[in-house]
């Protein structure tokens, strides 16, 4: 009987610890208008624990990533993101955050936005 319950222990220990991607790729929407807006964003990204790879795209407005879902989340790096005052397509960022940012990268005012157009 002991067997059986080790056994089984072992069984949905190996499974669980399967469960989880050291690898997961995600794409998501952040908000910015340039350069410096990509630094802080991908920046940001890097100081999440977990985090191997973060790629954003300044025209299309899209991260790429790569994580490990067993140090992080999807939730945490949003949160990251937000705090240095960019809005992700699931968390709008402070507005001490957003007045934080320099002002070339206020990509909620129009006219900064229409500056950065080519």
């Amino acid at each position: 009987m002991k067997k059986i319950v080790a056994l089984a222990l072992f069984l949905f220990m190996g499974l669980t610890t399967m469960a989880q991607n050291k690898n997961a790729k995600a794409t998501i929407e952040v908000d910015g208008v340039c350069g410096m807006c990509k630094n802080r964003i991908e920046k940001a990204c890097f100081k999440t624990k977990g985090v191997k790879s973060a790629i954003w795209d300044v025209k299309t407005h899209e991260l790429q990533l790569i994580y490990n879902e067993e140090k992080t989340n999807l939730n945490e790096i949003h949160k990251n993101i937000a705090a240095v005052g960019h809005d992700t397509e699931h968390l709008k960022a402070s507005d001490e955050a957003y007045a934080s940012i320099h002002g070339c990268c206020k990509y909620r005012d129009e006219e900064v936005i229409d500056d950065h157009k080519e």
